[in-house]
């Protein structure tokens, strides 16, 4: 670990502290599945607000595993892409019965075998019910991480395994939880509140950016200086 990513860490436990928090509610694995399915491209608060009627109207798998589609595309409308979202669910849920009895797999590759779970969802599960580090790279993370010089790059799966070496071990899951607070509170996208983070520090998009704006001050001095000599030469000359 560089001393660079050493001290980016300590902060990050300094203000945030080392609890473990997941922000979608649930109760089990298969309920903490079905939700961060449904927090594609919508906020965990929806997706909370969604599964709190959800939850009582499927009590289980097999109940998502036969439910009509067009009803559960209903219940779950407000949370966008609501189609695609039913009809992995019940997929899902249905090799989750028949393949699991209706247990959720710990494996990498058997959850991502599941309808509707890429590597993102997959770790949400892996490191908040299992408990095996993991990094979920959502667009915080992989914003953030960038800002901050940690990785570079678009590509998650890239950047989940550049992180990981990147990072202790220990740090996968609790970095998570940081970045993604950071990235809700103040680095926000697209106007961060750089004034208000504890990390301008040791973050180079952010130290960049200032420099780039103390050059550009100067310059518009150095612009300021000249015009205000040459009206002077201007106003000598008709004195003259």
């Amino acid at each position: 670990m560089t001393k660079h990513t050493k001290e980016i860490l300590d902060l990050l436990d300094e203000h945030y502290g080392k609890e473990y928090v997941c922000y979608l509610n649930h109760e089990n694995a298969w309920q903490l599945l079905i939700a961060t399915m449904l927090s594609a491209q919508c906020t965990d608060a929806r997706v909370n607000i969604v599964t709190k009627d959800l939850f009582q109207k499927y009590k289980s798998p097999a109940d998502f595993a036969a439910a009509d589609l067009k009803e559960l595309e209903r219940d779950i409308h407000s949370t966008g892409f609501y189609h695609n979202k039913a009809k992995n669910i019940i997929a899902c849920c249905k090799t989750l019965c028949e393949k699991y009895g209706g247990e959720v797999p710990e494996g990498i590759d058997e959850l991502t075998a599941l309808a509707g779970v890429g590597r993102k969802t997959a770790n949400v599960i892996r490191g908040n019910i299992f408990h095996e580090p993991s990094i979920v790279v959502d667009t915080h993370v992989k914003r953030i991480s960038n800002k901050l010089g940690l990785v570079s790059g678009d590509d998650p799966v890239k950047l989940e395994y550049d992180l990981m070496k990147a990072l202790p071990k220990e740090h996968w899951i609790r970095y998570n939880i940081q970045i993604i607070r950071l990235g809700r509170e103040i680095c926000k996208a697209p106007t961060p509140k750089c004034s208000e983070c504890f990390l301008t520090g040791c973050c180079p998009t952010y130290q960049a950016e200032q420099k780039k704006a103390s050059k550009a001050k100067a310059a518009k001095g150095r612009t300021a200086a000249k015009s205000k000599t040459a009206s002077k030469e201007k106003t000598a000359k008709k004195e003259k």
